[in-house]
């Protein structure tokens, strides 16, 4: 995890908690939408990823664009109107979209390395707004 932190500090231009919080959210929603198969593999080796989905459920929600894009994703429902909410959680830490941009990037080439292009290329197929990260 502290790998990944530091890479997606650096990309993002982002501090730690922030980073920490955004990957929390963002494997959040991964196991929300895939709660076995390649999710839970990618999970099981990333140490701490646990600890980050947990601190992302604890963090304070934000306002504005973040209450906007979850309510939009609750009136979309399913896979889209969860990937709404989850863009609304990460813009209400101050992500802009290019950083949101650069975060899935990273999170995703980190997740090649651990559990194989093939696999994470069966978590994107589902989603298909998952491949801008590709």
């Amino acid at each position: 995890m502290e790998e990944l932190i530091k890479r997606i500090c650096a990309s993002v231009g982002i501090d730690e908690n922030t980073a920490k919080i955004s990957i929390g959210h963002v494997l959040g929603f991964l196991q929300k939408e895939f709660p076995e198969g390649p999710v839970a593999e990618l999970l099981g080796k990333i140490p701490g990823g646990q600890d980050a989905i947990a601190a992302a459920a604890a963090a304070p929600g934000g306002g504005g664009l973040d209450s906007l894009l979850g309510g939009l994703g609750g009136l979309m429902g399913g896979a889209k109107g969860d990937i709404m909410a989850l863009a609304g959680k990460l813009s209400g830490l101050g992500l802009d979209m290019s950083q949101i941009q650069k975060l899935g990037t990273e999170i995703f080439a980190h997740a090649d390395q651990l559990i194989g292009k093939e696999n994470v290329d069966k978590i994107v197929a589902q989603i298909p707004a998952l491949s801008q990260f590709r």
